[in-house]
C-alpha cells in the first residue's frame, strides 16, 4: 500500500514539472515588457534578453523599429559595459500623423558589448528604451537580432498568430489597439480539495476526542470533590471554634 502511494506521489510530481516546463522554456525567448501601450503615449520598453547558448555569450543586440508606423522619438537608458546607438533615417514614404507629417524617424537601435563584456550562458540582461509617440495602430513587431560570441546570430522576427501558438523565434511585439493573444501553454491553477480522511483516521480521531472528553470530565469531578472537601473542613473548624 505504501509503495503504491509513493509511486502515485512521484507520478503527480513528474506531471507538475512537465506542465511547468513549457512556460519556463517559452519565457527564455527575447521579449519586450510591457507588451501593451496606448496610442499617443510615451512608454518605457524593456527588452529582456537571455543567453540560450550553453557555450557562447551574447555580445550584441539589434532591434528594428517600425517604419510604416514609426516612433517620432526614441531614447535609451545607459547600460554599463555596453555602447548604444540609435540610427535615424529618412523614411521611404512620409507618414501623416495627428502631429504632422513624419519624414525622418529612428529605425534601429543597437547595443554592442565592450571588450570582455557579454551576457554569459545562464544569464540575462535588460535593455530599456523610451519610445513615442506610440502610433495609432493594431500592433507593431520589433524584430530583434541576437549576436553571440561564436559568430552565431539568432533572429527573433517571426510573427505570433492570433491563436497564441508561439513560433520558434517570435518577434517581440507591442500591442496597441489589438488585444495580445493568449499565452500558449500558460499554467492553469486548479484548486485541489482537501483529502477525505480514511475510516481508520476518522476512528482514531473519534477515539482521541472521546478520551480527551472523558479526561476533562474526570478532572472536573476531581476538582469538585477537592472543593467540597475544602469547604467541609472550613465548616468543621468553624463549629469547633464556636463550641470552644
Amino acid at each position: 500500500m505504501k509503495k503504491s502511494t509513493f509511486a502515485a506521489s512521484v507520478a503527480a510530481a513528474s506531471t507538475a514539472l512537465l506542465l511547468l516546463a513549457s512556460p519556463l522554456a517559452a519565457s527564455a525567448h527575447v521579449h519586450v515588457d510591457p507588451d501593451q501601450a496606448s496610442p499617443g503615449s510615451y512608454t518605457n520598453l524593456t527588452f529582456k534578453v537571455p543567453t540560450e547558448s550553453a557555450t557562447a555569450g551574447t555580445v550584441k543586440l539589434v532591434v528594428d523599429l517600425p517604419t510604416k508606423t514609426p516612433f517620432t522619438s526614441v531614447s535609451y537608458l545607459p547600460l554599463a559595459g555596453w555602447t548604444t546607438t540609435v540610427d535615424t533615417e529618412k523614411l521611404a514614404k512620409p507618414v501623416k500623423t495627428d502631429d504632422g507629417t513624419i519624414t525622418e524617424a529612428p529605425i534601429r537601435i543597437t547595443w554592442t558589448a565592450d571588450s570582455g563584456v557579454q551576457i554569459a550562458p545562464g544569464q540575462f540582461q535588460q535593455f530599456t528604451v523610451s519610445a513615442g509617440a506610440v502610433p495609432k495602430t493594431g500592433s507593431i513587431e520589433l524584430p530583434t537580432h541576437q549576436y553571440y560570441s561564436d559568430g552565431t546570430v539568432v533572429d527573433w522576427d517571426q510573427p505570433t498568430p492570433a491563436s497564441g501558438d508561439e513560433p520558434e523565434h517570435p518577434a517581440p511585439t507591442l500591442y496597441i489597439e489589438d488585444a495580445a493573444p493568449a499565452e500558449d501553454g500558460s499554467p492553469t491553477l486548479v484548486a485541489t480539495p482537501a483529502p477525505v480522511p480514511s475510516a481508520a483516521t476518522s476512528t482514531t480521531a473519534t477515539v482521541v476526542s472521546i478520551a480527551v472528553g472523558v479526561g476533562g470530565l474526570a478532572l472536573g469531578a476531581i476538582a469538585l470533590v477537592v472543593a467540597v472537601f475544602a469547604l467541609t473542613r472550613v465548616g468543621r473548624r468553624g463549629e469547633r471554634k464556636v463550641q470552644g
